[in-house]
């Protein structure tokens, strides 16, 4: 077991924890997405700003008292890219562990070597989870082809973030990139959580057109988590608001989907959701106290 608080993590004096960062280069220039997918995305999102530094990551979150899990999401094999270095991102997070804590990412489609990777970000430089996006990393979780990997994390006892619906990877170009949407149906993840008990497993995003499906998986199987990333709370569905506020307030998560959506445009349309200040506490830093195993 690897798992654990991270030392130095600033927990009294942070009002939020967002579980969904994205991290889009290192200090050697290399980004997640290759410079045209990324070109693609900005243009989607609207986004002027360029890609943010795991320091430069740290200071935005920094000046609002909230902390962060970062990550990247390395599709090497699908996207013909290698991402930004993880070890990289984990150094940096170090530098910054008063508001910072890193996830690893792999390539699942590298089959044994991705075993073995995954094995070394969580032993060698102490990552707190991983970040999966089976749609940009062209795989199908529940096959069983990915059970090795899976179990590996298990053992290891960390958490795993896996993107669910809808995404702005590939939106609005012809094809979408080739990548499809199937493969981040949460249902795909009922399976993973079925076979791997002890896996804690977060669906990232309201999981657009399937968000009854996850409100499902969540429901059913006790290691299912569900992030609140991606999407202006104005525009989650009443099912999703519903259960945030009843039967699964302590399974939900702050998350923004930085920098496609930044925690002051999520926050303050979430002050719009009008639900109870207990609540409130849960969702935006409770329950990713729990999940991450962090101490006061």
């Amino acid at each position: 077991m690897t798992g654990g608080s991270w030392p130095g993590f600033d927990l009294p004096n942070l009002t939020a924890i967002d579980v969904h960062v994205h991290v889009q280069i290192d200090g050697s220039g290399r980004t997640a997405s290759p410079p045209a997918l990324s070109q693609a995305m900005a243009a989607y999102f609207k986004s002027s700003h360029g890609p943010r530094t795991v320091d430069q990551t740290a200071e935005y979150f920094r000046e609002r008292r909230i902390g962060a899990v970062v990550f990247t999401v390395d599709a090497t094999t699908n996207l013909g890219h290698a991402p930004n270095s993880v070890d990289d991102l984990v150094e940096g997070a170090r530098r910054n562990a008063d508001v910072l804590i890193p996830f690893g990412s792999v390539d699942p489609l590298q089959g044994e070597a991705a075993v073995e990777e995954a094995r070394r970000q969580a032993i060698e430089l102490g990552v707190r989870g991983f970040k999966f996006h089976p749609t940009v990393q062209a795989f199908d979780p529940s096959s069983p082809e990915f059970t090795p990997l899976f179990a590996a994390i298990e053992e290891l006892g960390l958490p795993i973030i896996v993107h669910t619906g809808q995404t702005g990877a590939g939106a609005g170009v012809p094809g979408g990139w080739g990548f499809r949407l199937s493969l981040s149906n949460p249902m795909l993840l009922d399976d993973v959580a079925a076979r791997h008990p002890d896996l804690q497993i977060v669906m990232a995003h309201p999981s657009v057109p399937w968000q009854d499906e996850a409100l499902s998986v969540a429901t059913h199987k006790a290691n299912a988590w569900i992030d609140l990333s991606g999407w202006s709370p104005k525009y989650f569905a009443p099912s999703l608001v519903r259960a945030a506020r009843t039967y699964l307030k302590h399974k939900v998560l702050f998350g923004t989907d930085f920098p496609a959506l930044t925690p002051e445009r999520w926050l303050g349309d979430f002050e719009g959701l009008e639900l109870d200040a207990d609540i409130r506490e849960l969702i935006l830093k409770q329950n990713a106290v729990r999940l991450l195993g962090l101490t006061e």
